[in-house]
């Protein structure tokens, strides 16, 4: 027997002693395909929300998921996951102001067309309801303040989103 030989069996023995192999944990458990789907499709529906933002929401629908890891699907599915992506379509910005702009009789490319007073009250009015109790704070553990005291957080899949603030927000509620 010569020496090389003896070290030989030696780094054999050492290695299969020390494989920890067994004891490795696997990685990051792989993101339903059906929270997946809709990530994306919370992008698309609202071009001026950033990951967090969809990551807040998924939260607030008792979605455990982290920011990056819905930044990652919304890498890998191509829309982008910051708010750069393109805005509304022309067609979309006319169907949501259309009740604005037959009254008005002009357009003016803007996010929201404020025509009076009592339409600015309207709208302030949508968005406060909306900021209270449809819209997820970062600073509240991606709770609504109207939620902040409740921990009870639904756990199923949303249905269809509904547009509020004349199309430029979304809110998605779980159905039962």
């Amino acid at each position: 027997m010569t020496p090389a030989t003896l070290l030989t069996w030696h780094r054999r023995l050492v290695t299969r002693h020390w494989d920890y192999t067994s004891r490795r944990r696997p990685g990051r458990p792989p993101t339903a395909a059906a929270i997946r789907r809709l990530v994306i499709c919370m992008a698309a529906d609202n071009p001026a929300w950033g990951h967090r933002r969809i990551q807040g929401e998924l939260v607030r629908l008792g979605h455990r998921i982290v920011a990056p890891t819905v930044w990652q699907i919304l890498h890998d599915a191509g829309p982008g996951p910051a708010p750069r992506r393109t805005g509304p379509a022309w067609k979309q910005f006319l169907t949501a102001q259309a009740r604005g702009i037959l009254a008005a009789g002009f357009v003016h490319p803007d996010q929201m067309l404020i025509l009076s007073e009592h339409h600015l009250r309207q709208v302030l009015t949508e968005y406060l309801r909306h900021y209270n109790t449809g819209r997820p704070h970062r600073t509240l553990g991606q709770v609504q303040p109207a939620r902040a005291a409740t921990t009870d957080r639904p756990r199923q899949l949303p249905g269809p989103p509904e547009t509020v603030l004349g199309g430029l927000a979304s809110e998605y509620q779980a159905v039962a």
